[in-house]
């Protein structure tokens, strides 16, 4: 597919070097490896890698443009030359031109906090998908279209992947876009030059800060209240702490949600359950009236199931479509009930951190176990506090640890390991280390009881393990299934 150069320039700001903006673009890249004749490439300075080396390669292969961030000398006064501030943001706004604006052609939902946006998605998917339309996600549990999930390496994939998707949701008949706006998607621009219908907020703890992430949790907010930039309607949890700061610069106009003051309230709030079948109730009050059944437990079910359902209202879908999508809603690896068919329960969560971690099992706490089994590690390659966090809220609210790997990454499990029993050794939970996760899970289900909770934490959705940077099939349904099936 040719496009002018004009065509995909014509939103941003450059500096024409040399060439001409007439030139004929087959397609674009920020990966010299993926350049062919006649494509398009930019060159960014990267935290690891800067792309400007590979300009005598990508011009060898037969690029046509090149996008610069820095004064390069081109020996061959037949490339179009474009210098501009930013290549990633360029990046992402060339990316929206060359697939013709496709979100434009969808009402678009961006979402963004630092938990529930998974679960939230799925749950205004469910409610536009029950009122007949047709809804696309991106987000970590991957690109959904129809009925088709395609993995993706980012909660926010790079602009021009993410670009790509929304064409195909379009091709696809898609009416509307649903996606997880994170935090990193923002700071490193994927989502540049984008504009969302609504933007949604659902809370703000720290996580994501260290040397890979965000320097600081100054600049976390910061990126996650830019979205209330790039949005007609914001729509935001009043009770979080933070909510003032995130709408702060805000140029959309703003709808809350909350069990306080807010344009949709929630009260009467109550645990259910239903013979190990986990739910929660509560009484709304606003944009929406009357009782909401949510079909995942915990408190903080509550506040997903409000947000979605101000969505849903906002997005003037039927009451009705609201309240039974709610109540219907299943999420793949956010606090995901496996049916054993034993006189215990075995769910599945994404909890990664010491946040999601104490919230979930505060959660089965509440629905009174006889005891909580948690198996969890934690991944290689980020924040050591988190390890020390996650333990310490396993050891105050599991009656038993089973420590194992997650993604170990680069690292030593055995490393991470003594960094997890570092936040155990601040309480007096009992634990046993099983390095590992199959045994790991072997052992929970074997000593499971009548009344037990048992909880396979971090995983979630993944279905792979990284391990020395290679990814290892790993599901944790398969690996419940097997544990099961081995102790018949």
């Amino acid at each position: 597919m040719a496009v002018k150069l004009a065509k995909l320039a014509e939103e941003m700001e450059f500096e024409l070097v040399q060439g001409s903006l007439d030139a004929e673009v087959t397609d674009l890249a920020y990966d010299s490896r993926r350049i062919t004749e006649g494509m398009l490439f930019v060159a960014i300075d990267g935290t690891v890698v800067d792309g400007h080396k590979f300009i005598p390669d990508v011009i060898q292969r037969g690029a046509s443009v090149l996008v610069v961030e820095k004064e390069i000398e081109i020996p061959d006064d037949t490339i179009t030359v474009l210098r501009v501030k930013n290549g990633r943001a360029a990046l992402s706004q060339m990316s929206q031109a060359y697939f013709d604006h496709p979100a434009r052609k969808m009402v678009s939902i961006g979402i963004t906090g630092t938990k529930g946006k998974s679960t939230t998605t799925y749950m205004v998917r469910d409610i536009i998908e029950k009122a007949g339309k047709t809804c696309g996600i991106v987000g970590t549990i991957g690109i959904y279209i129809k009925g088709s999930i395609t993995p993706t390496e980012h909660t926010t994939p790079e602009s021009y992947d993410l670009q790509k998707a929304f064409a195909d949701m379009v091709e696809a008949g898609c009416e509307y876009m649903v996606m997880e706006v994170s935090s990193q998607g923002i700071k490193m621009d994927r989502v540049a030059g984008m504009h969302f219908d609504y933007g949604v907020f659902t809370n703000l703890s720290p996580d994501h800060i260290g040397p890979n992430e965000h320097k600081d949790f100054e600049e976390y907010l910061h990126c996650k209240s830019m979205l209330f930039q790039m949005c007609d309607v914001g729509i935001v949890n009043t009770d979080d702490p933070h909510w003032r700061e995130i709408v702060k610069g805000a140029t959309c106009e703003i709808k809350s949600f909350g069990t306080g003051k807010a344009d949709m309230t929630a009260t009467e709030i109550e645990h259910i359950n239903d013979n190990g079948d986990l739910s929660m109730k509560f009484h709304a009050d606003g944009l929406l009236e009357g009782d909401v059944i949510v079909g995942l437990p915990g408190r903080f079910n509550i506040y997903n199931g409000m947000c979605a359902a101000c969505t849903g209202a906002l997005l003037g879908m039927p009451q009705e479509v609201v309240l039974h999508a709610l109540e219907h809603v299943q999420v793949r690896g956010r606090v995901e009930n496996v049916p054993t068919g034993r006189g215990f329960s075995v769910l599945i969560d994404f909890a990664h951190n010491g946040v999601s971690t104490e919230s979930v099992l505060q959660t089965l706490r509440e629905y009174e176990p006889n005891r909580i089994i948690a198996i969890f590690g934690c991944g290689g390659n980020r924040s050591r506090l988190r390890r020390y966090e996650m333990g310490e809220a396993v050891g105050k609210l599991a009656e038993l640890a089973v420590v194992t790997s997650d993604n170990p990454r680069t690292e030593d499990v055995m490393d991470i390991i003594e960094d997890i029993k570092v936040g155990l050794a601040k309480t007096e939970g009992e634990y046993i280390v099983i390095p590992d996760r199959q045994e790991a899970v072997n052992y929970a289900i074997d000593h499971a009881e009548n009344g037990d909770m048992v909880i396979l934490l971090g995983k979630g959705h993944e279905e792979y393990q990284e391990i020395n940077g290679v990814k290892h099939h790993y599901s944790e349904r398969e690996a419940v299934a097997n544990a099961l099936a081995r102790e018949n």
